[in-house]
């Protein structure tokens, strides 16, 4: 008789904090709702809205009892990084996370393909070290062209990032400071894991408010961006190099200009950096490596070298 082979627990959950996202947030229930493999459970974290999510939120947990919403006390402003990072974990805390595989911090500003989340955990069936994932974001332009965000490859993307539960708890989950989503993945890659996003045309989706914009402007955000980087630990070169590539891209020459600014601005201050050394030096020992050779060969070399320190969650 031919040996049983077990069926793989597919079951993830889904933690999005929001606030005041009556504007875009029905495109992403509906997509989540059509999603090919849908979530398991849903927490939604309402952070103080003052707008129509709290209406909107209760049809859809009123049509779907895998949704769940909850409620997190007013801070009386919207919070970008550190903010996001504690509703996060206020709706992770009311679930047990270790009764899924797989866990999504999902933001309500998208416009998922129907296969997303199905095609996520195939692949990370396929290779047992990928320990977060993702697709790519493209936003539209005032002409209705579709225009790349430009993110990595050696990245999950910080509005949908995909985890693997065993590697999340690893390293530690989120740090709640603005570059969060970029530390993790250095962080995840430091222990073995491989962190990884895709262009393919099943795993792009539309992100309806472009990252590094901000509620007060996209130049806010840049700059916010720039200094994340420093409290990241970037290397000075590396990330001035980055800012120059930016000034191709949208808003041209200025964005470039003011993530520049929102390092410079940090490293003149003498602003706190993350705590831990031991990633910092990490991280610019990679980016340094990625100036000579390219980033996609500095993270192949990573990842060999870091193989031995992976152990499969399997056994």
């Amino acid at each position: 008789m031919a040996e049983m082979v077990p069926v793989p627990d597919r079951s993830y959950l889904l933690v999005s904090p929001c606030r005041d996202e009556a504007q875009y947030m029905r495109r992403t229930l509906d997509s989540v709702v059509a999603q090919t493999m849908r979530p398991t459970r849903w927490v939604i974290v309402d952070d103080g809205s003052t707008d129509d999510t709290p209406a909107i939120l209760a049809e859809y947990a009123a049509a779907h009892d895998w949704i769940t919403v909850v409620q997190k006390p007013d801070r009386g402003a919207r919070a970008v990084g550190p903010g996001v990072i504690e509703a996060f974990y206020f709706g992770l805390a009311q679930v047990d996370a270790n009764a899924y595989p797989y866990l999504c911090k999902l933001d309500l500003d998208l416009d998922l393909p129907p296969r997303y989340f199905e095609i996520l955990i195939e692949r990370m069936e396929q290779n047992s070290r990928i320990g977060t994932c993702s697709g790519k974001p493209w936003f539209r332009n005032a002409a209705g062209r579709w225009i790349s965000e430009k993110c990595g490859d050696e990245m999950s993307v910080g509005m949908t990032k995909f985890y693997r539960r065993e590697c999340f708890a690893q390293i530690g989950g989120f740090v709640r400071e603005v570059m969060w989503d970029a530390i993790d993945c250095h962080k995840a890659r430091q222990m073995g894991w491989i962190a990884v996003s895709w262009n393919d045309k099943h795993l792009r989706f539309e992100h309806l408010r472009p990252m590094g914009s901000s509620q007060k402007s996209v130049f806010t955000g840049r700059r916010r961006h720039g200094f994340g980087q420093y409290y990241m630990g970037s290397d000075p070169a590396y990330f001035i190099a980055t800012g120059l590539y930016r000034m191709a891209h949208p808003p041209y020459v200025l964005g470039g200009l003011a993530t520049i600014q929102g390092f410079l601005s940090a490293w003149l201050r003498g602003e706190k950096q993350h705590d831990d050394a031991d990633l910092r030096a990490f991280v610019r020992t990679y980016q340094r490596r990625a100036l000579r050779v390219g980033k996609a060969r500095a993270v192949a070399e990573i990842e060999a070298e870091r193989s031995p320190l992976w152990q499969d969650p399997a056994r």
